[in-house]
């Protein structure tokens, strides 16, 4: 394979991307920015504060089912993000731990001192409690959370948050001195599940959830009065009242707007009755506050096609990138294989980092968006790249190398002219095994606000709603068949026949 057709897989693998770049360019230009955690409540929330701001003129995005408090904390904090929808407790017990915040003025101080402002409480409190399926509690005389003492032999599901805040799990089982030792973190969507399943027996519940009733699910008393008030409120950028003062103002209207039953009930809307959040939100903004806003749902064919782009977008650049390090340092691996060992050695740890703590990690660094997600991915291309460089370098027979040897080509041509071609098999395979690897990790980069086709999914789960997921999963696996054999057309046609055949024997 000569040098021209090197160049040109790496336009290949740069059109992989380029057809989705206009559309990120678009990233961070609305005037108000709004973000939301991927549970319904949140989603429902955070769609009531874009409607609001965008009735007043203002240009609005919504970052929908961010994964975790701590994502939108810090979006908020870097000016990622202009608003979302929290609770009082969660930032007295995780975000403000560990400092004395008595009542609310004293929160609003603390958010003060790093450029944030707090609303006033929406109107209802979603705390934490303890639930179990009514007839098995019944069974077993279970009305309190006390009573659990006396049966170490249930099993607990709670959600991942809670298995590690500062009011969570830990400090629950403190409290109340509880023996269970069986207790696994999952999914909040999925622990209800798991209670009609019977494969957890108790789990965290948020008041408000309209699965409690839903379920038959029994809400243990907190007799210890172990679980502090969740008033939702909204916090948002202190340079929002001098930037878009009308917006705010429309949002604010929301305190004391929501009572626990109106919320329980536009939970159950979305949840239970399927009715999209934007058109939860929509309703109640005219029936309650009396503000008229228009909603307009997608076509699938028009969804496929954006995340489509998106994910082209997080899978092209990141090859590319991973690309043009990954060669050179498989080069220089097989000219050293001292050197060689640590690369690898090196690459091979950074492929064992979790997806999700890597993209977490990433965030105080890059911010959320497409950046994170493309310097995950950046990363977890680099090892098979390299290897399969290191590879097929060492690979190559030494009596072509005496014979490059013998003509005089200097270290550059030789490499160029000899090496390169010689083990272009080896290293097309490593960034087809990368490109394939990245469409699948792809999706888990919805969590930070990067799109494709993961934000189908992660809806799917929240909603238990199988046609969503398969949305997201069905064209992510087609992506990644078409990537392979595409990767394979290209194979065949810049790379000699007889060197592919070389390859497929040498890999017997």
């Amino acid at each position: 394979m000569s040098a021209r057709a090197m160049w040109t897989m790496l336009v290949f693998v740069l059109s992989m991307g380029a057809c989705s770049r206009a559309s990120s360019t678009t990233e961070g230009t609305a005037s108000v920015r709004v973000g939301s955690k991927k549970f319904t409540e949140s989603v429902i929330l955070g769609e009531m504060v874009t409607q609001l701001a965008r009735s007043t003129g203002a240009g609005v995005r919504h970052r929908r089912e961010l994964g975790g408090t701590a994502v939108l904390w810090e979006a908020l904090k870097r000016g990622e993000l202009d608003v979302y929808p929290e609770y009082t407790g969660t930032l007295r017990q995780e975000l403000l731990s560990g400092r004395a915040l008595p009542d609310d003025a004293a929160l609003r101080a603390a958010l003060a001192e790093v450029g944030l402002r707090m609303s006033k409480p929406l109107g209802f409190n979603n705390t934490y409690a303890l639930g179990m399926k009514e007839a098995e509690a019944e069974r077993l005389g279970i009305r309190r959370i006390s009573d659990l003492r006396e049966h170490p032999e249930l099993r607990f599901g709670f959600s991942n948050e809670f298995m590690e805040r500062a009011d969570g799990w830990p400090a629950l089982r403190d409290t109340y001195k509880l023996p269970q030792r069986d207790v696994r973190g999952l999914d909040h969507d999925l622990a209800y599940r798991g209670l009609e399943a019977n494969s957890v027996q108790v789990t965290d519940l948020y008041s408000t959830d309209a699965e409690i009733a839903a379920y038959g699910l029994r809400v243990l008393e907190d007799d210890a009065r172990h679980f502090p008030a969740y008033d939702a409120v909204l916090l948002y950028r202190e340079d929002l009242e001098s930037r878009a003062p009308d917006a705010l103002a429309a949002v604010l209207r929301l305190q004391g707007s929501l009572s626990e039953d109106a919320m329980v009930k536009l939970n159950a809307r979305a949840r239970l009755e399927r009715v999209p959040e934007p058109q939860v939100a929509s309703d109640f903004l005219a029936a309650k506050l009396g503000v008229s806003t228009e909603v307009h749902g997608e076509g699938l064919a028009s969804r496929v096609l954006r995340r489509t782009r998106e994910h082209l977008f997080l899978v092209g650049v990141s090859l590319l990138a991973a690309l043009a390090l990954a060669v050179p340092l498989g080069v220089l691996a097989a000219r050293s294989p001292r050197l060689g060992q640590g690369v690898l050695g090196l690459a091979g740890i950074i492929q064992t980092i979790p997806s999700l703590a890597l993209l977490v990690v990433m965030i105080p660094l890059l911010g959320i968006g497409s950046r994170p997600a493309i310097a995950a991915l950046f990363l977890y291309s680099l090892l098979p790249i390299v290897r399969n460089t290191t590879a097929g370098l060492t690979g190559i027979p030494l009596e072509v190398r005496e014979s490059a040897d013998a003509l005089g080509l200097p270290p550059r041509a030789r490499l160029w002219r000899i090496d390169l071609p010689m083990a272009s098999p080896s290293i097309l395979a490593g960034i087809q095994t990368a490109a394939v690897i990245n469409v699948g990790t792809a999706t888990l980069g919805a969590l930070v606000g990067a799109g494709g086709y993961g934000q189908p999914i992660l809806t799917g789960i929240r909603l238990d709603d199988t046609r969503l997921i398969l949305e997201g999963a069905v064209p992510a696996a087609v992506l990644a068949l078409l990537v392979s054999g595409l990767f394979e057309a290209l194979g065949r046609a810049l790379i000699p026949k007889g060197l592919r055949l070389r390859a497929e024997s040498e890999s017997r």
